[in-house]
């Protein structure tokens, strides 16, 4: 993994969460900005995907077990896809809320899919 695209994701998760969580306390139903900033999570994590793919190629392996960081990003990718359904299907405050939560679960999945890929002795 790259250390700068991990630190963006997880800030970018990190400010989508608050936002989302603080729309939904305040009372406010999923709007594009809710939704929105859980996309551009997503987008991030398709980012990663490729990333994944690519690195060990060019000499940038997982020292890491490399199931559990695949069945993590695959969960983390997911994760967004599942909370903006909920959120359409469901409008209410707490559907915001709960694209916060996801976009916080994200972040920090990132963040043990870096530890996994860069730290962890398998």
């Amino acid at each position: 993994m790259i250390l700068w695209l991990t630190l963006a994701q997880v800030a970018i998760a990190a400010l989508a969460g608050v936002l989302c969580v603080t729309l939904g306390l305040v009372g406010r139903r999923p709007s594009d900005l809710s939704v929105g900033s859980l996309a551009l999570v997503e987008v991030l994590l398709v980012v990663q995907v490729v990333v994944a793919i690519i690195a060990p190629f060019v000499g940038n392996p997982p020292v890491g077990d490399l199931l559990e960081y695949w069945v993590y990003l695959v969960s983390a990718v997911l994760l967004p896809v599942g909370a903006v359904l909920w959120a359409l299907m469901e409008r209410s405050r707490w559907s915001t809320v709960i694209l916060g939560v996801a976009a916080i679960a994200v972040g920090i999945m990132v963040w043990r899919m870096h530890v996994i890929w860069t730290i962890q002795v398998a």
